[in-house]
């Protein structure tokens, strides 16, 4: 039986669906021939005789391997050694959640996926300290825009908080020192959060961990990686080390030593920049102000003069950007930035954009990239702490009736990394029993479905492919999220079924 690790020539008896399906005269089974990992041929069903390695597709949906255009790929990867605190209905019942946990094997406890917005109660120093007691207890914040430590972790870290809350750039460095685990360790758990991720039809995502992934991912590689392609981000603090290495957005890093089965995967992506903070905690740079905060507008945390140069150094280093803005202010002045210094790039979740902004973003061709998932997620913190904004929140339909390209992703860890949630989210904006949140900003499945790719299913694409068991042109919300995958492969490769 074919498994994964396999390398396919012909995928027999599929149905073609999404991109690539309109060269199709009809919907009928096809096969799909396969060379040297890219797509040489698709015909009707033995109209042409198989070769080399067959994958039966058992009348399976073929569709171009999905993309995931926002991960933090380690945070997303360690999460599962981390506490869950996501159903936490206060900072009560999250601080007894951490009390109880084991610690992990270097003493710490951690935990994760907290919303505080939405609490009858503060987050303070002597409630986590009281449950917490003596050992360094570290939670993280859904958004990863703060997190909450107690006495013991905060002389650990040598940070100073007088609730135990540390916010944006503070909240960042507790990440990063979290997230630099033995890289064994942290390799062996993006091995299999790769895996995971491909079972769900993902053949590539871009990675923003807050770290130097110029040498992480080739090391991957040449240990075994090759579960799905990978553009990795630089940040501001590496970026005069990225140019004197003379990296450039799209080019290959993967190493003189990778496998066969691991070459072309790797490519250096964008200078990320993170320019505002998030709605959860309530830093996200608005027009108006907070609810019982009059004075908290957000905070934009790269000044507009600053975000510039760092655009206009980008652009002349060949790299391209990606703009973390999530308030409307933001998001204007990221046009701004992107307006002066010519960069090209991706504006990162545009959560609360001004209607004046929306022809801007399609006339200098900034790519909005979204998390859908993010909308119903946060459908109730908007009702209470954006209420009084005037822009629009979590536009999707506006920025597609305004030009411009979307591709979406998930921000794992802060949302599950699944393509398929995304979709359906966008399609239905529910994943409830309320009715749809804002169904004006709704996509089309096709639309949807365009947003979560890069390729085609045609001849001379890269044979970047997902298999599954309903066509998603045509399936249910419900079906979209439950949506089964039987096989996934990368330029031809099995990395999940078979």
């Amino acid at each position: 039986m074919t498994g994964a690790g396999a390398s396919i020539q012909t995928i027999t008896g599929v149905r073609i669906t999404g991109p690539g399906s309109e060269f199709l005269v009809d919907d009928e089974p096809a096969d799909i021939f396969i060379d040297d990992g890219v797509i040489s041929d698709i015909a009707p069903t033995r109209a042409l005789p198989a070769r080399g390695e067959v994958l039966d597709g058992q009348g399976a949906w073929a569709l171009p391997g999905l993309w995931d255009n926002h991960v933090h790929t380690v945070q997303w990867a360690l999460a599962t050694e981390r506490v869950a605190l996501g159903g936490a209905a206060s900072a009560a019942e999250a601080a007894s959640i951490m009390s109880a946990a084991a610690p992990l094997p270097d003493g710490r406890k951690v935990g994760s996926g907290f919303r505080d917005a939405l609490w009858p109660d503060r987050p303070t120093l002597a409630l986590l300290d009281g449950a917490t007691g003596p050992v360094p207890t570290y939670l993280i914040n859904a958004d990863v825009h703060s997190t909450w430590l107690n006495s013991a972790a905060l002389r650990l870290e040598g940070f100073d908080s007088a609730d135990g809350m540390l916010r944006e750039q503070d909240a960042f460095e507790i990440s990063r020192r979290l997230n630099a685990v033995d890289p064994a360790r942290g390799d062996a758990a993006v091995m299999a959060a790769g895996e995971r991720a491909a079972s769900r039809g993902i053949t590539g995502l871009v990675d923003f961990d807050m770290a130097w992934n110029a040498d992480a991912w080739p090391r991957r590689i040449a240990a075994g990686f090759a579960a799905h392609r990978v553009e990795f981000a630089i940040y501001p603090f590496d970026l005069q080390r990225a140019i004197s290495q003379g990296l450039r957005t799209g080019e290959l890093r993967e190493g003189g030593d990778a496998p066969e089965a691991g070459r072309g995967l790797i490519r250096v992506g964008p200078l990320k920049i993170i320019s505002d903070g998030s709605l959860g905690t309530r830093t996200a740079a608005c027009s108006h102000s907070y609810p019982g905060d009059p004075q908290n507008f957000g905070v934009l945390t790269v000044p507009p003069a600053e975000l510039s140069e760092l655009l206009t150094i980008a652009t002349g280093s060949g790299l391209a950007v990606a703009v973390h803005a999530i308030g409307d202010r933001a998001v204007t002045g990221a046009l701004d930035a992107f307006t002066v210094s010519g960069a090209v790039g991706t504006i990162e979740h545009a959560q609360l954009v001004r209607h004046s902004d929306l022809a801007r973003f399609g006339r200098l061709g900034v790519i909005a990239s979204v998390q859908p998932q993010h909308a119903l997620d946060d459908r109730d913190l908007v009702g209470r702490h954006w209420a009084g904004q005037t822009s629009i929140g979590y536009p999707l339909g506006a920025l597609r009736d305004a030009g411009v390209e979307l591709r979406f992703g998930s921000d794992a860890p802060v949302a599950p990394l699944d393509p398929w949630q995304a979709i359906a989210a966008a399609v239905t904006r529910t994943d409830d029993d309320r009715e749809p949140w804002h169904p004006e900003e709704r996509m089309t499945r096709a639309q949807a479905l365009q947003a979560s790719v890069r390729t085609a299913l045609r001849p001379g694409e890269p044979a970047d492919i997902a298999l599954c068991g309903f066509d998603p042109l045509g399936a249910s919300g419900a079906d979209l999220r439950a949506m089964p995958v039987t096989a996934t492969m990368v330029a031809g490769r099995l990395s999940f079924g078979g």
